[in-house]
């Protein structure tokens, strides 16, 4: 039960994301969020795209470290160091350091 829990706890994150440009992580839309997708996945990663590094420079990065540590992100094939490594990526010029 604990696992069909999880399951649909990350299916409707995922309804949520593709169905609303409203719904917003961290001051990051959905589009945003599903724009940086790419660069956080494994196993090839690829660059961040504009859009992406666009989303993520009207972010709260701290609250963006606080899900570093989520069990969600993994699930939905999502890599936490990944994920980290984007602001840099982005060439931001100060970072947050999780």
């Amino acid at each position: 039960m604990e696992a069909f829990g999880k399951l649909a706890i990350v299916a409707l994150v995922l309804a949520s994301l593709a169905s609303s440009n409203a719904q917003t992580i961290c001051n990051m839309s959905g589009e945003g969020l599903m724009a940086c997708k790419p660069a956080v996945s494994p196993p090839n990663p690829a660059p961040p795209s504009a859009a992406c590094c666009s989303a993520l420079s009207h972010a709260d990065m701290h609250c963006l470290c606080s899900y570093r540590n989520s069990k969600l992100l993994p699930s939905m094939g999502i890599d936490p160091n990944l994920a980290l490594q984007l602001p840099k990526k982005c060439k931001f010029p100060n970072a947050a350091h999780c």
